[in-house]
């Protein structure tokens, strides 16, 4: 019996009540459940007798108690007990709770996919950096949590696009153009221009597609400079990213807000809203409306727009695609964006409760990283993926909440011992599979027996128990945005497994022991454990080895 079975169950003793007159209350489209922390206290427990017992004008006890004896009735279920002031826990029979194994294998990926979030159309922004240089350990976190929070979202139903803003337009642009062309004259950096290795190798690749670009006069040369120099660093961190396991579905050009009239145009659909001023012969928007500490400045005295106004044209260019919620996930130095792009969507007719969330990323620490030997003066992500390891990386910033800073060791990620919880998470995947194919050499198949009621061993019921937790963890993972859940689940589950591993045999013992059903069922649970595991590590984006 499935979490969501258990729930129709509840639902159905609910009605039979109402039905009876017994209560008196609507029957809810939906009862949850949960997974009780204490395993004597069941495999599962509800709240819903506290959640009718004010509609019903009864003690919540006297309302458990009025479910609690339909519900024993119901096919699947060993026992109900009443708890505390009204938890009704409940405890499945092992036939029932075993057969979740076989609808494990048999839903394969699609196990743990939900509806929660079925309707939600939602653009996910993160990390953003800008073309001007490689990425480095200050956008890994947002990289791995923004791509997993994406994958989760989709498995509990949404539609999602995921979104880079690529910040190809302003005076960082102009900088960049000018660092490159001073190295391609074998000149030294300019004043506030950017330093580093990779400049050299941005102007070496425009020399080789211009050959005349150190000779050519400044009105001629910058622009091909910017254009090449631009083309190559956008590449790389592409390139970097697909190393990293993390595609966008789009790339979004702030220059192309500009070229094609989109931040103007902003600012006229702003006025129209009632919330755009003239002052001192600049153009504002009036965000202290909406709670943003002071208005902000779209277009400047001297008619150059600010950063402000494309940040304005990029919200309803998103708001224009139709993306009614739209996350932005950014970098710890950028607490004071969250009431201005609150304030863009209030001021834009949006409710910046609903339609737009900002998170804070906190930043990371990790110790034994070196600085970069072609950037000089910062830890670039390839240089990371190099020594460490995407999944090691990806893993351990996802098994952590966004918004509390953190401190790794990139040497202890890098150790092959159950101490590192990504290790031990995938040694738990592949012992499972060697677990399947020593089994296949004894004979030991599926296809030839499931018996559930045998699954009767206490660990067996534990490992079960955590095993249909799954789909409950993916849809709260994606409610609250926080990857950590699932992480800390698979570390719970592998932590089950091995203890049921070690107390229960999936293969006969010798060459003598008969195959029985309890081996073929025993398989199947093994089988169920390496799905939950497979399909949990690929929402963190990190790959399930069969070996190790």
């Amino acid at each position: 019996m499935t979490p969501e079975e258990l729930s129709t169950a509840i639902r159905g003793a609910l009605q039979s009540a109402v039905d009876s007159g017994d209560l008196a209350v609507t029957v809810p489209g939906e009862v949850r459940v949960e997974r009780p922390k204490n395993r004597d206290h069941g495999d599962w427990s509800t709240n819903i007798a506290l959640q009718l017992a004010k509609p019903a004008g009864m003690p919540p006890r006297d309302v458990a108690r009025t479910l609690a004896g339909r519900l024993a009735e119901a096919s699947g279920i060993k026992a109900v007990e009443v708890a505390g002031p009204g938890f009704l826990n409940i405890t499945l029979d092992a036939a029932s709770a075993g057969e979740l194994a076989r609808t494990i294998v048999e839903a394969g990926p699609e196990y743990g996919r939900n509806d929660s979030a079925a309707g939600h159309v939602v653009n996910v922004e993160f990390i953003s950096a800008n073309p001007t240089g490689p990425l480095h350990i200050g956008h890994t976190r947002w990289a791995a949590l923004g791509d997993a929070m994406a994958r989760l979202l989709r498995a509990s139903g949404a539609d999602v696009t995921t979104e880079y803003y690529i910040n190809d337009a302003g005076s960082q642009m102009d900088k960049l153009a000018r660092s490159v062309l001073a190295a391609a004259r074998d000149e030294p950096t300019p004043e506030g221009g950017y330093p580093g290795a990779y400049i050299a190798d941005l102007a070496a690749t425009a020399v080789a597609e211009r050959p005349d670009l150190p000779t050519l006069p400044d009105a001629e040369a910058l622009p091909e400079a910017q254009r090449s120099a631009y083309a190559a660093q956008l590449k790389d961190i592409q390139d970097t990213l697909a190393d990293f396991g993390v595609h966008f579905d789009v790339w979004f050009s702030e220059k192309g807000l500009h070229d094609d009239g989109a931040v103007e145009q902003a600012v006229a659909r702003l006025r129209e809203q009632g919330h755009v001023l003239d002052h001192d012969g600049a153009v504002w928007l009036r965000t202290t409306d909406f709670g943003d500490d002071k208005d902000r400045v779209l277009i400047r005295a001297d008619g150059e727009p600010t950063y402000f106004a494309a940040d304005a044209a990029y919200y309803l260019s998103k708001k224009d695609r139709g993306f009614a919620e739209k996350i932005y996930l950014l970098g710890a130095d950028h607490h004071g964006y969250v009431g201005r792009l609150k304030a863009i969507a209030a001021c834009a007719g949006d409710d910046p409760e609903h339609n737009i969330e900002v998170r804070i990323g906190q930043l990371v620490n990790l110790d034994g990283a070196k600085l970069s030997k072609r950037a000089g003066n910062i830890v670039e992500l390839r240089d990371l993926i190099s020594w460490i390891g995407t999944d090691a990386i990806r893993y351990s910033l996802a098994r952590y909440p966004a918004d509390s800073p953190l401190s790794l060791d990139g040497e202890d990620l890098r150790k092959q011992s159950n101490d590192n919880p990504v290790f031990y998470v995938q040694y738990a995947h592949a012992r499972t599979a060697n677990v399947a194919r020593l089994a296949a050499e004894d004979g030991v198949r599926r296809a030839d027996g499931f018996d559930a009621a045998l699954l009767t061993d206490p660990t067996e019921a534990a490992l079960l128990a955590v095993l249909g937790d799954f789909p409950r963890v993916v849809a709260q993972a994606a409610h609250l945005r926080e990857p950590h859940r699932v992480a800390r689940y698979l570390e719970e589950l592998a932590a089950r497994f091995h203890k049921w591993y070690d107390t229960c045999r999936v293969r006969p013992q010798n060459a003598d022991e008969e195959v029985t059903d309890l081996h073929r069922t025993r398989l199947w649970l093994g089988d169920a454990t390496r799905q939950v595991l497979a399909n949990g590590l690929d929402l963190l984006g990190v790959s399930a080895p069969e070996r190790m």
